[in-house]
């Protein structure tokens, strides 16, 4: 029966690897003493196979790559440093396993074919994600195999979920194994740094490493996904995946550094695996939670939500598109507007389909359409399946008229949405929106969303909505 005997939170910054830093790397001197320390614990450990998770290999929406091939090989050649290279043994035995079980639990993942590879211009070389803690451990411990991991932008209980799914496949296996997060924290701590300076960079570090410390997952999971993109955070996705491969067990958290040179944060940590104990399954105490609340939202939704989750479920079970009750509020049926219908699954947008002015006869066919749009045409996720429907959250926004405005000091984020407009190209944002702060923030995205240039001639239309949950 294999197990993972410890699990490593790392950074992966090219410049502490000698050869690449060329002496700048003693500006993080405290990270490199402490990958140093983190290398003679893994040797210590004496693990059979290192499972190393990261954000830079082949990143997709909702399918986890898992590097396949007997040997997996990478360099630092877009460091300007291609004569540091190396080759691990792939542990595809345990690879099949992770892929076996995250696949049956409905979490597609899996190995990418040359085709495929071709066609989106990815890489089946080593990322340095990976090959920045492999070089430090690989220089006091060779000769261990490997399972390279990439991240997916699933939902982050999704991504803890497969750590679970990772955890069932060493168990079957007779290995002993240490799982190693590979993962930056904020890159936009200073003005210098790289995505420029956001005042949440330094309160997302504090949030992740004070979580690391007390081993505070829930904590992590509850993390607002605006907030962590407005920190220009990298690596929790990574660090979910091990923490979910842990979940049950006990754990001691040791943190060996943290520090913020270049504008970006950079964490060292130590897991110490313990036995299994039903004060750590934090995946079903969080499950409970939801289930309850989930039961009180449904409880209390309003008849325009109602109307919008009725048509979606109805539609994915039944393929039917829904007439307008008979009990719908009065208004519904008689009155015109604009609806937008937003699908929230685990706390992250599942989908959003909307109309700016009235299309339907009534509000309420209005919604009808827009629930089943939002679902099953919102090209950024793939339709909405029957197993989904039961952990979906909606909301909806019945747009009021639009009025012309001249500048965004007539703005207030929270108060009215935005469309812009040039030509043909519109884009619109609704208000009060979870991360969108400032008005030209507002106008900023919903120029993008139109495809229109920030320095083209527009125009401005401000709105308000009634929204109900």
């Amino acid at each position: 029966m294999g197990k993972i005997i410890s699990a490593y939170v790392v950074p992966h910054p090219p410049i502490i690897i000698p050869e690449i830093g060329k002496g700048e790397e003693s500006a993080a001197s405290s990270t490199v003493r402490a990958m140093q320390k983190f290398a003679e614990d893994v040797k210590n450990d004496k693990p059979s196979t290192v499972i190393i998770t990261t954000p830079h290999g082949p990143v997709f929406q909702d399918f986890i790559h898992i590097s396949s091939g007997k040997t997996l090989s990478g360099s630092f050649g877009r460091f300007a440093a291609p004569e540091v290279r190396f080759s691990f043994e792939n542990d595809t035995d345990l690879a099949d396993r992770i892929i076996k079980y995250a696949n049956e639990e409905g979490i597609y993942s899996g190995g990418l074919d040359e085709n495929t590879a071709r066609r989106y211009h990815l890489s089946k070389e080593l990322d340095h994600g990976a090959l920045v803690p492999l070089y430090y451990i690989n220089k006091v411990y060779p000769g261990f195999k490997i399972v390279h991991i990439s991240i997916a932008f699933l939902p982050f209980i999704e991504l803890y979920r497969f750590g679970m799914c990772v955890e069932k496949a060493v168990e079957e296996s007779e290995n002993d194994v240490v799982f190693v997060a590979s993962g930056d924290l904020s890159h936009r701590l200073s003005k210098d740094a790289p995505y420029g300076y956001s005042r949440h960079g330094k309160e997302f570090d504090e949030i992740l490493v004070e979580s690391v410390r007390t081993l505070d997952v829930k904590r992590l999971l509850q993390l607002d996904e605006s907030f962590c993109e407005s920190a220009g955070e990298c690596g929790l996705r990574s660090f979910l995946m091990m923490f979910g491969a842990l979940d049950g067990h006990r754990l001691k958290s040791h943190v060996y550094s943290y520090e913020g040179p270049f504008g970006v944060g950079y964490a060292v940590a130590k897991l110490e695996v313990g036995e299994r104990s039903p004060e750590r399954e934090i995946y079903r105490k969080i499950s409970e939670e939801t289930s309850r609340e989930l039961r009180s939202i449904r409880e209390n939704e309003d008849p325009y939500v109602v109307l919008a989750r009725t048509s979606l479920e109805t539609f994915v079970k039944e393929g039917r598109i829904i007439g307008v009750p008979g009990n719908v509020p009065e208004e519904m049926k008689t009155q015109r507007a604009g609806a937008f219908v937003s699908i929230k699954k685990h706390g992250q947008l599942r989908g959003c389909i909307g109309t700016i002015g009235p299309t339907r006869k009534n509000i309420a066919e209005e919604i009808i359409y827009n629930a089943i749009s939002a679902g099953t045409q919102d090209p950024r996720f793939n339709p909405v399946e029957e197993d989904e429907l039961g952990s979906l959250i909606y909301s909806v926004d019945v747009l009021k008229e639009p009025e012309p405005i001249s500048s965004t000091t007539q703005l207030d984020v929270r108060k009215y949405g935005v469309i812009v407009r040039k030509g043909a190209r519109s884009g619109l944002l609704l208000p009060d929106l979870e991360g969108v702060e400032t008005p030209e923030q507002q106008v900023s995205i919903a120029l993008r969303k139109a495809g229109i240039r920030p320095e083209e001639k527009y125009t401005m239309e401000r709105f308000e909505v009634e929204r109900h949950k």
